[in-house]
C-alpha cells in the first residue's frame, strides 16, 4: 500500500493535528472543501497550518470548490439567514449545524482524489465527542464507509480514522506534543473577525483545553 495519504483538514484542530501526526511517516497531500460554510476563515486557517510547516506542504495543498453544496445541504453552516445557536455542546444545540451527508460527501471525494494521485490512504479526524451529535462521524458509519471506500477503488484506497474513539482533549495533548500552531486552528461558527466565545464549538474548544491543562494559543495562552 502506498504511504501517500489524502488528508482531509478543515482548518480545525481535530484535523490539524491529525495531518501533523501524519507528516512522520506519509506523504501527506491536504484536502479543504469549500462547501460555502460561513465559518469560511476555516479554509485561510487551513491554509496557514500547510504554510506554517512548510513550503512543501503548502505546494501539496488543495482546495476544493463545492459551494454549491452551500444551496443543496440546509444548515446553520450553510444558510446566513439562519442563527448560529449558542450554548453548550449538545444535541438540541449542535443539530441546528449538522450539514447533511456532509462528510460523506467529502469522504467520497477524497477517496477519489487519493486514487487519482496514488495515494493508499484518506484521513479523517472524526472523533468520539462527535458520535451522539453527528451520524457521519459515529463508529458504524466510520466502519461502513471504510469498506465502501475499498470497495469503490478496487482495494486501492483505505481509511485512516485514528481518533474515532479518542476525546477532543486527548487529541488537543496530542498536538502539544506535536508542536500544532493551534493559534492558527479556527474552530468558531460565526466566522468573524474573532471567536465568539459563545456557539458549541467554542465551548467545545475552551473545555478541552481546560481539561487537558494549558492555555488555547489562540486567546492568548502560550
Amino acid at each position: 500500500m502506498s504511504k501517500v495519504v489524502v488528508v482531509l483538514l478543515s482548518g480545525g484542530i481535530d484535523s490539524a493535528v491529525l495531518m501533523y501526526s501524519l507528516i512522520a511517516d506519509y506523504e501527506v497531500h491536504p484536502l479543504t472543501i469549500d462547501y460555502a460554510q460561513r465559518h469560511r476563515k476555516e479554509i485561510n486557517a487551513a491554509k496557514a497550518l500547510c504554510e506554517a510547516r512548510g513550503d512543501w506542504l503548502l505546494a501539496r495543498w488543495r482546495l476544493l470548490n463545492l459551494r454549491v453544496l452551500g444551496e443543496l445541504l440546509p444548515s446553520a453552516l450553510t444558510d446566513a439567514m439562519r442563527e448560529v445557536p449558542s450554548g453548550s455542546y449538545d444535541k438540541e444545540t449542535m443539530s441546528q449545524t449538522v450539514v447533511p451527508n456532509r462528510n460523506m460527501i467529502f469522504l467520497s471525494v477524497a477517496a477519489g482524489y487519493a486514487l487519482g494521485i496514488g495515494a493508499g490512504y484518506v484521513a479523517y479526524a472524526a472523533h468520539a465527542e462527535d458520535h451522539y451529535l453527528y451520524p457521519d462521524c459515529r463508529p458504524e458509519f466510520v466502519r461502513s464507509v471504510s469498506e465502501t471506500i475499498k470497495l469503490g477503488t478496487d482495494g486501492a484506497v483505505e481509511l485512516l480514522e485514528p481518533f474515532v474513539f479518542m476525546s477532543k482533549t486527548e487529541i488537543v495533548r496530542l498536538g502539544k506534543k506535536l508542536n500544532v500552531p493551534f493559534k492558527l486552528c479556527w474552530s468558531c461558527y460565526e466566522g468573524k473577525t474573532v471567536p465568539c466565545g459563545k456557539c458549541g464549538t467554542c465551548i467545545e474548544r475552551a473545555k478541552a483545553f481546560e481539561l487537558a491543562g494549558f492555555p488555547d494559543p489562540a486567546l492568548g495562552g502560550n
